[in-house]
């Protein structure tokens, strides 16, 4: 074990650290949502209704998304913490018996998915066609999630190499992978059938499979920190329970936006299926901007998490600075896009009708004024994770989701109109910018301040 007592996570400069860390996992993360916008425009050419079948699915795909990362998430920051504590027996049985909870995660999953499509799509809608597109779309996507909860979990390990270009590299094949199939399946090219949303959902699952098999081949010759065994992926009652400890929290706090996708969904198909359109389509346009944010704060996790399992007090502090510097950035340059080309956007991307363009432009302008705010929150609810009090990031998340978007959507809806509906979202986000501070500050009291 000797080789494993020197770790890139607490020893390189934070700068060079988070960039190394980050940066492949931003990337990775851009293709990411390259390839959601693809499938988008893909599916827009079948029908209007092909999307809005799509659409309807994002709160169904949203969940099991929340569950295979929240595990991962827990899994990592408990290997980071061990590693850190220089505990490798810990260390590996969290790795292995992530895996199994990945396993077991997708087996639900699976289960729903080829049995309750059809139950979840009428919950929106009476319109038989309507559904069988959404049918044909959700019960390959949840049916088959295997590829989905191994490639995330498996991204996680990689990432203790301290060389996140390895997980960067097994997205970027799965994407492309999956950006190749999309016309290829949907329209039936190259003598294959046309499937339409079928083939959008099976194009999907294929490009998860290559990038677990690819992550997984990076993992076996290159991370020897970890070693996966199957006698090792036995149920071990306190290291699910530690790994739970923050990925439940977190696996909570993403379902809450599974919650309110749906509950969106349902308020804005009362008006017409374009606004559950628009809706679709901001949130494939602004994975452009979260995206990298998201992959930035997946590179802070593991080192803020090493460091303090290292009690290193001012690296992590180091890392929260920069962090905030850096995600602030992107969410600035994101707002500006989305103020100024949202017409552009819409037209030359989406080409999207004059109903949509009218709807559209004004929606991606107001929720954009949302994103600065949520920069803030965003760092924090990372720290949160790193240091193992998900639980706060989960408050933050219900706080902002449920609490205030979904409500104030309602009534903003109820009585002024679908144009009110969008300024529940930097409401939202100010309400949570104010928890996240509070929170920060209360952790900084309890556990980093002596450190």
């Amino acid at each position: 074990m000797q080789g494993q007592m020197h770790n890139p996570l607490g020893e390189l400069p934070i700068p060079k650290l988070l960039v190394t860390m980050s940066a492949p996992i931003m990337l990775s993360m851009l293709v990411q949502a390259l390839y959601n916008i693809v499938d988008s425009i893909f599916v827009l050419r079948v029908s209007e209704q092909a999307l809005t079948a799509v659409s309807l699915a994002f709160p169904a795909q949203n969940l099991m998304i929340a569950v295979g990362v929240g595990t991962a998430i827990g899994a990592n920051s408990l290997i980071s913490r061990r590693l850190g504590e220089q505990n490798y027996e810990d260390a590996n049985l969290a790795a292995n018996n992530g895996m199994l909870l990945a396993v077991l995660s997708a087996v639900v999953f699976s289960l729903f998915g080829i049995l309750g499509s059809g139950a979840f799509y009428r919950i929106f809608t009476d319109d038989e066609a309507l559904v069988q597109q959404g049918i044909a779309y959700l019960s390959i996507v949840c049916g088959f999630p295997f590829g989905l909860f191994l490639a995330v979990m498996g991204e996680r390990f990689v990432q203790m190499t301290g060389k996140s270009t390895y997980s960067m590299f097994a997205q970027l094949v799965g994407a492309i992978v999956n950006i190749i199939l999309d016309p290829i399946l949907i329209f039936g090219l190259l003598g294959f059938p046309r499937l339409e949303t079928a083939g959008a959902a099976i194009a999907t699952v294929i490009g998860q499979v290559c990038s677990t098999a690819t992550v997984f081949w990076f993992h076996r010759k290159y991370n020897h920190a970890l070693t996966l065994r199957l006698s090792d992926c036995r149920p071990n009652k306190r290291i699910i329970v530690d790994i739970y400890r923050v990925g439940l929290p977190s696996i909570l706090m993403q379902a809450i936006g599974s919650v309110m996708t749906f509950g969106m969904n349902k308020i804005l198909i009362f008006f017409n299926e374009t606004a559950v359109n628009v809706f679709g389509i901001y949130f494939k346009l602004q994975s452009f901007v979260f995206m990298p944010v998201f992959g930035f704060n997946n590179g802070m996790v593991p080192i803020i998490g090493y460091n303090f399992g290292a009690r290193r007090r001012e690296r992590i502090f180091s890392a929260i600075r920069l962090a905030l510097l850096i995600v602030g950035a992107i969410m600035a340059a994101g707002t500006l896009i989305f103020q100024l080309l949202p017409g552009v956007i819409l037209t030359h991307i989406f080409k999207a009708s004059p109903e949509m363009l009218a709807m559209g432009v004004p929606a991606l302008r107001i929720i954009s004024i949302s994103f600065l705010p949520a920069a803030v929150s965003i760092v924090f609810s990372g720290a949160f994770q790193a240091v193992g009090v998900g639980t706060y990031s989960m408050v933050m998340s219900f706080c902002r989701q449920l609490i205030v978007l979904l409500p104030s959507a309602y009534l903003l809806g109820h009585w002024i109109g679908l144009g009110a509906v969008w300024w529940s979202f930097p409401l939202a986000e100010i309400a949570a910018l104010a928890i996240a501070v509070a929170l920060y500050a209360r952790l900084y009291r309890q556990k980093l301040k002596d450190l």
